[in-house]
């Protein structure tokens, strides 16, 4: 591992209440194994630390079974409900003091590969001055995710509040961002429907 560590964020603490009532979002088979546990070993996979955030108690027991025997760090996230602010702030809190930057990646984007997250945490590493921000784009030119912050960013993140995301803080850095373009829709491809699992299944079969 690089001695300039990009450490991983895997955002998993929200209900997925578009999905009616029909199921965990993050549960959905992918490669043969719940999303989550698919995401974590692709994330894992990359080289680097991995945290993943989590809804607190009985929310949150089918999700850490997913993860069982990975070696990542777990973080429940007691203001779930508030939205991913809440996650962003308790997934930064956990990350220790040699973390230079931090990738948030959604857990909802099954088609993001362990190369996808290689690229950009290759990208993070690297030093820059005045450090920047890199932002995951779809081969079309969309932005999305995962985002990587540098350090210089992480108290902007651990102020975070409401659902929005780290949209502020993209905001605030918008002059000092850079852009990785990944295959296809792999940067803007969530599934947060049933409707959507069903199509995407449908082309993807395990």
């Amino acid at each position: 591992m690089s001695p300039i560590s990009c450490h991983v964020l895997v955002l998993a603490a929200g209900f997925g209440r578009r999905m009616r009532g029909t199921g965990d979002k993050l549960l959905q088979t992918v490669e043969g194994a719940p999303l989550l546990r698919t995401l974590a070993l692709r994330a894992l996979a990359s080289g680097r630390p991995v945290t993943i955030t989590l809804p607190p108690g009985e929310d949150g027991a089918a999700r850490r079974a997913a993860l069982a025997g990975l070696e990542v760090t777990r973080v429940p996230v007691p203001d779930a409900a508030e939205g991913m602010a809440a996650s962003i702030r308790a997934g930064v809190a956990a990350l220790p003091a040699s973390a230079a930057a931090v990738m948030i990646v959604p857990a909802d984007m099954p088609e993001l590969t362990e190369d996808d997250l290689r690229r950009i945490a290759d990208a993070a590493e690297k030093p820059s001055d005045p450090p920047r921000v890199l932002r995951a784009i779809a081969a079309d030119g969309t932005p999305g995710h995962p985002v990587a912050f540098p350090r210089a960013a992480f108290p902007a993140l651990a102020e975070l509040s409401g659902d929005h995301g780290a949209r502020p803080v993209l905001s605030a850095w918008s002059e000092n961002c850079e852009t990785i373009a990944l295959p296809g829709r792999h940067a803007i491809l969530d599934l947060d429907t049933p409707e959507a699992w069903a199509a995407w299944h449908a082309h993807h079969a395990d």
